[in-house]
This record gives C-alpha cells, structure tokens and sequence, in this order.
C-alpha cells in the first residue's frame, strides 16, 4: 500500500512538473512587469501591464547580424584601430 503511494505521488510530480516550471517562470514575469509599472496606475498601467506580459524575450542575435551590426559601427576606423574594435564587438554575446 505504501510503495502504490509513493509511486502515484511521483507520478503526479512527474506530470505536474513542466506546469509548475512554467507557473514559476510566468511569476518571474510578472514581479518584473510589476516593478517596472511602479507610478503608473488606472489605464496606463493596465495597458503597460498588457503590453510588458504578453511581449516576448528578445531573439539572440546571429553571427552574421551580429557581423553586420559591428560593420556598421566601425565604419571610419581603420587598421588596428578597427581590428580592436571588432574583436571586441564580436565577442559582445548581446549583439551590441
């Protein structure tokens, strides 16, 4: 009787899992939205409110955006000058 227990109480915990992660994950959000709202209130923050949960986590950048964006930043700089600077550009996970 008590092994049926445990196993249909891992069950559940394996079921409910992802539910629960996603849960935490949407909580995160919204303790962000909230905090970035402070000062607003009636209709303004609801409709920031609207806006901050429904928005989307930024797309990484890829290689070549990131390439293009850097090219464009080192526009005028030359020889080593440049080279440093797109090195470092480069490396900027962010995509600068």
């Amino acid at each position: 009787m008590k092994n049926t227990m445990i196993v249909a109480a891992l069950a559940s915990l394996l079921v409910c899992g992802p539910a629960l992660a996603a849960e935490t994950a949407q909580q995160s959000k919204m303790k962000t939205c909230n905090a970035d709202a402070a000062g607003k209130t009636g209709d303004e923050r609801k409709a920031f409110m609207k806006e901050c949960l429904s928005a989307k986590p930024a797309k990484a950048a890829t290689p070549q955006e990131r390439m293009k964006a850097c090219n464009a930043q080192a526009t005028g700089k030359t020889g080593d000058e440049r080279k440093a600077f797109m090195k470092e550009c480069l490396s900027n996970k962010a995509g600068s």
